[in-house]
C-alpha cells in the first residue's frame, strides 16, 4: 500500500504439456521499512527440474540485488555471471523482469530477453522511455538489457510475461510466427475496455488461458503472465469484543459511521452494542451453512455478523490452510475469508472486556483470548497475503 494507492501483484502459471514443475519462476516481495516492492519473473532454460532451477537461482539473485539497491547493469552482471552452465549447451540461460515499486516515489523496470513488458494508462500502451544497456563485462559483452523509470499513476498496469505467452501458437494456421506481444497487448487493453476494474490475478488468468487456447490446449511452453495494478484500496473492517470501558460503545458506534468499506461483526455481544448505537435491529437466521459454526445474523448497513471466538479461530486455520485450489464453502467463516481475499486493508478493532463464558476451564483449549487469536490471523494476513493490516484495541 503508498501513500497514494495500492498495488495489487498477482501471477498466473501454466506448466509445459504434462510437466509438474514449472520452468519459469514468479517472485514477488515487500520490504516494509523501505516501502518498496519487488517482483520478479524468470524463465530458466528448457523446462521442468533444470529449467525451474536456473530460473529459481536468478529470480532470488535479482530480488537479493534489488534490495541492496544495485546499479541495474551490475545486478544483470552479477546475475549472468553466477549462473551454472548447462552441460549439454554449454551456457547458461535465464531470462528475467524486475520491477522495482517505491510506494511513493518511481518504479524502475529492468528486463533480460522476456518480451518486453507492457505498460498501460489511460488502457492506452504508455512508453516510459526506455533504454537499452549494453553489458561491456568479459563474460557477457554485447549482451542487451532494456531498462525504464516512470510515476505511476492510479489506474496503471503493468503486465509482463514469459514467452509461453507470446510464442503461443507458434506454427499454427492463425499464428505461423506465435501469438506476439502486440497480439498480447491488444488483447490486455481489449480485458481491461470490457472490465475496466478488472483485478491483477484475473487479468494474469485470462492471459494464461488465452494461450492455452492458442496452443490448442495443449502448452509447448512453460507459460506465466504477471500483472501489477495500482489502484485505490479496498477495506474491510472486523470489529469483535465489547469495549473494556462501557462508555466506549459510542466510539465503536462512530467507527462503524464512518468506515468507507466493507464491515464484519464478531461476536453477539458486538453485535448488540453495534444494534444499539447504530439503532439498527439484528434479525438471527437459521440457516446453518458450517455443523461447526453457529448461523450469520443481518443487520443493516453490516455486511457480515458472526458468532465471535469459534468464529475468528476457524478463519485463521482456513488462512493457514488456504491455497488456490481451496475450495471455501458457505459457512461464516468461509465467508469472511472470501471477503479478506477481496480487500487489501483489514482493519481490527478489538474489544477488551473480558467475556465471562470463555473463563470456563472445560471449554476447549482452541478458545484461546481474542486477541491472540486476531494476532495469529493479523500475522498470516500480513505475510501469506500480503494485506495492510492495523489492529485497534478498545
Amino acid at each position: 500500500m503508498s501513500g497514494r494507492f495500492y498495488i495489487e501483484v498477482a501471477c498466473e502459471q501454466r506448466n509445459y504439456g504434462s510437466e509438474r514443475i514449472c520452468g519459469d519462476v514468479f517472485i514477488s516481495r515487500k520490504v516494509k521499512e523501505e516501502s518498496r516492492t519487488i517482483v520478479v519473473l524468470s524463465d530458466g532454460m528448457g523446462h521442468g527440474v533444470k529449467a525451474n532451477v536456473l530460473a529459481t537461482l536468478t529470480a532470488t539473485l535479482a530480488v537479493n540485488f534489488t534490495m541492496e539497491h544495485k546499479a541495474v547493469e551490475k545486478i544483470a552482471d552479477i546475475i549472468m555471471n553466477t549462473l551454472p552452465v548447462c552441460s549439454e549447451r554449454h551456457m547458461s540461460y535465464s531470462t528475467f523482469t524486475i520491477v522495482d515499486i517505491e510506494h511513493d516515489g518511481l518504479t524502475t523496470i529492468l528486463e533480460y530477453d522476456n518480451p518486453q513488458t507492457i505498460i498501460l494508462r489511460d488502457n492506452k500502451p504508455f512508453d516510459p522511455g526506455w533504454h537499452c544497456l549494453i553489458l561491456d563485462s568479459e563474460k557477457n559483452a554485447g549482451k542487451e538489457i532494456l531498462s525504464c523509470q516512470f510515476e505511476p499513476r492510479k489506474e496503471d498496469r503493468i503486465i509482463f510475461g514469459s514467452d509461453g505467452i507470446t510464442q503461443s501458437g507458434l506454427g499454427s494456421d492463425k499464428y505461423p510466427l506465435g501469438w506476439g506481444r502486440d497480439n498480447m497487448q491488444d488483447y490486455t487493453m481489449k480485458l481491461v475496455q470490457n472490465s475496466p476494474k478488472i483485478s491483477a490475478s484475473k487479468l494474469a488468468s485470462k492471459m494464461v488461458n488465452i494461450a492455452h487456447r492458442n496452443d490448442n490446449y495443449n502448452s509447448r511452453d512453460d507459460t506465466s503472465c504477471a500483472s501489477i495494478y495500482f489502484r485505490k484500496p479496498r477495506k474491510l473492517l472486523i470489529l469483535t469484543g465489547p469495549p473494556y470501558e462501557e462508555e466506549n460503545d459510542r466510539q465503536l458506534g462512530d467507527a462503524v459511521r464512518s468506515f468507507k468499506g466493507k464491515i464484519v461483526v464478531c461476536g453477539a455481544t458486538t453485535a448488540d452494542i453495534i444494534s444499539r448505537e447504530l439503532e439498527v435491529e439484528i434479525e438471527d437466521s437459521l440457516a446453518f451453512e458450517d455443523p461447526e459454526l453457529p448461523p450469520v445474523s443481518h443487520m443493516e448497513g453490516i455486511d457480515l455478523v458472526t458468532e465471535g471466538i469459534l468464529t475468528i479461530t476457524k478463519v485463521t486455520r482456513i488462512l493457514k490452510d488456504y491455497s488456490p485450489s481451496y475450495a471455501l464453502g458457505k459457512g461464516p467463516a468461509d465467508r469472511i475469508v472470501k471477503l479478506v481475499r477481496q480487500c487489501d486493508e483489514i482493519h481490527f478493532i478489538i474489544g477488551t472486556r473480558i467475556n465471562i463464558a470463555h473463563q470456563d476451564p472445560n471449554l476447549p483449549v482452541e478458545l484461546e483470548m481474542r486477541r491472540t487469536v486476531v494476532k495469529r490471523m493479523a500475522r498470516l494476513l500480513e505475510e501469506k497475503f500480503l494485506k495492510e493490516v492495523t489492529i485497534r484495541y478498545i
